[in-house]
């Protein structure tokens, strides 16, 4: 029998709350959520974390998409205005287009994920 009350709340060792904050459109079609992840609780690492990534029905969270956001942090990809750019090669306009050709370009994808794991830094 589960107790009632709070204890749910307490006996936890890890909450996590998730909200939707943008839907990701490819055109008309809505094809994903953009979440909030927030750590509520946790008593086995720092608490009170909060992060966004996208989640893309029927495919899980958009690991191009968290490449892509890495990367122009890490200064590996330019944004300059809605446009992206690596190596001097235009990827596109808007996030949704240069996801995309992070999907179609498997070898580029890769080293940046090298790149991205060794801290390099432009």
């Amino acid at each position: 029998v589960t107790s009632g009350g709070r204890a749910l709340k307490f006996y936890a060792s890890v909450r996590i709350d998730i909200r939707r904050a943008e839907a990701i459109k490819l055109g008309d079609q809505i094809i994903g959520n953009s979440v909030t992840i927030k750590i509520v609780k946790n008593k086995v690492a720092p608490p009170f974390k909060s992060c966004r990534v996208d989640l893309i029905f029927g495919e899980g969270f958009s690991k191009t998409g968290e490449v892509l956001d890495l990367a122009t942090d890490l200064g590996l990809i330019k944004k300059m205005g809605s446009w992206y750019e690596v190596d001097g090669t235009r990827m596109g306009q808007g996030r949704e287009t240069a996801k995309q050709f992070l999907k179609d370009n498997p070898e580029l994808l890769n080293r940046l994920i090298g790149q991205i794991k060794t801290g390099e830094t432009i």
